[in-house]
């Protein structure tokens, strides 16, 4: 399902990151970052939820609103019940839909909130997201105190969460179209390995959005995934050639630049909902801005698994959602 939006603009964003991120290549961009998984508070999950208030906060603030002026917040994390957008939102006190949809999370939000601005049921909201490392490895994996081992083809979850403000007023980013994605699931069952089970529903979601807005993939100046990895990233351009016939040039994935891969122990890169936000919101709209680039397909990628299911030995389905951006040059 692809939508075309007539005037949905990116107003602003905002960003905070935990100390892994803060040593990579885009630290100078965030608007803050914490030394430590704590973050002032007493538990992983508490420090979560501190830094989506945050970041709304920050958001706010650049935009010189009050949550009072804010239609609606739309949020989600990778936590069970949501509870870092639950317990943010008791402390915000902003209408909320709390949302999930594993790591491809941020880009369904845009999506949610630009179909009701372009609708008129609402005139803003803010988008957020969240994850943190330690808080998702005792949850969907091992608690870190375990130290148990991890392949090369593990990923490293972001600790972060990003914000960014939605509306008719007219900006140089412009939401020009999206597409929601089906679910896929090519048989894939090593949770140590989720770019090799969400590459499929990326390559599924590019080629429907490119169907169905009748486009070519050159259309786009950057494709940009969102956290399928090294290994994850080789796949899906190798099964966007076989599958599709479509050459990735212009193609990068989130989860390959938030860190300094030869410098960190991050394994085959990032992942979390977090991950595609940060990048975009620190270091792609200020390429944008600059007008280096014009023209961007944001794919958020999703594992939907679970313990639950992974202790089953069931395959791990996935789904990806895309959004476009676009500078616009003339704003009159």
């Amino acid at each position: 399902m692809t939508f075309k939006y007539n005037q949905v603009y990116l107003n602003a964003t905002s960003t905070i990151t935990g100390p892994y991120e803060a040593k990579g290549p885009f630290n100078k961009l965030y608007d803050k970052s914490y030394d430590n998984f704590y973050c002032g508070t007493k538990t992983w999950e508490q420090a979560e939820s501190k830094m989506l208030v945050e970041s709304v906060d920050i958001l706010l603030a650049k935009k010189k609103k009050i949550k009072d002026e804010i239609d609606l917040h739309i949020s989600g994390d990778l936590l069970n019940q949501i509870v870092s957008t639950n317990y943010a939102s008791k402390t915000l006190g902003i209408p909320l839909i709390g949302i999930y949809s594993a790591c491809s999370t941020s880009v369904l939000g845009l999506i949610l909130g630009s179909n009701m601005i372009d609708s008129d049921q609402i005139k803003n909201c803010v988008v957020s997201v969240s994850s943190h490392n330690n808080g998702s490895e005792k949850q969907f994996r091992q608690p870190v105190e375990y130290g148990g081992p991890k392949r090369k083809t593990a990923t490293f979850t972001v600790t972060g969460a990003a914000s960014a403000y939605l509306s008719r007023e007219q900006s140089p980013i412009k939401i020009e179209s999206a597409t929601i994605g089906k679910v896929v699931d090519l048989g894939i069952k090593d949770p140590y390995h989720m770019g090799a089970a969400m590459a499929p529903s990326a390559a599924s979601t590019i080629f429907q959005h490119l169907e169905e807005m009748n486009r070519d993939i050159s259309y786009y100046d950057l494709v940009l995934t969102g956290d399928l990895g090294i290994y994850g990233k080789k796949i899906l351009k190798e099964y966007m050639r076989v599958e599709y016939h479509i050459d990735l040039k212009n193609y990068d994935d989130s989860a390959c630049m938030i860190y300094d891969l030869e410098n960190q122990p991050v394994y085959a890169g990032g992942s979390g909902p977090a991950c595609l936000p940060l990048v975009v919101y620190s270091y792609l709209l200020d390429k944008m801005r600059k007008k280096e680039i014009k023209k961007v397909l944001l794919v958020a990628t999703g594992a939907l698994l679970s313990p639950t299911m992974t202790n089953q030995k069931l395959s791990i389905p996935s789904i990806s959602h895309a959004i476009s951006l676009e500078v616009q040059d003339d704003l009159s």
